[in-house]
């Protein structure tokens, strides 16, 4: 007679066998794991960018969504704002070492969409 056990891990977020809506993982989820907020991570991820360079470089963001995603990290402390004083006004964004640590996690998922993304599009 054979006999199995079925090894359970804890998942993150869970609490009493559920994802509670009051969770703060929610609220960090849904500002990492938003389209543009994975972009923009993947972006910062290769350096020091200026607010034009990110709008150009992530083809399809609306202005007010650049703005908002990078106020969003800014304010959860992902993302670092310089401001220059100088004329024209220069800003530049980085990530901090919680928003490498970030974006550093995101490249393996991302390197699986990249592999996958085609198949599965056209299995569509």
């Amino acid at each position: 007679m054979s006999v199995s056990f079925e090894v359970t891990r804890a998942r993150p977020g869970v609490s009493g066998g559920k994802y509670p809506a009051d969770c703060p993982t929610r609220v960090v989820l849904n500002h990492v794991t938003s389209r543009w907020g994975v972009l923009i991570l993947l972006a910062l991820e290769q350096g020091s960018r200026r607010w034009g360079e990110l709008h150009r470089e992530i083809e399809g963001i609306s202005e007010k969504m650049l703005a908002s995603t990078l106020r969003t990290f800014e304010a959860d402390g992902i993302v670092h704002r310089e401001a220059q004083p100088t004329i024209p006004p220069r800003v530049d964004y980085s990530l901090t070492p919680r928003g490498q640590e970030i974006a550093a996690r995101l490249l393996p998922l991302m390197d699986w969409i990249t592999d996958n993304a085609d198949d599965i599009v056209s299995g569509r």
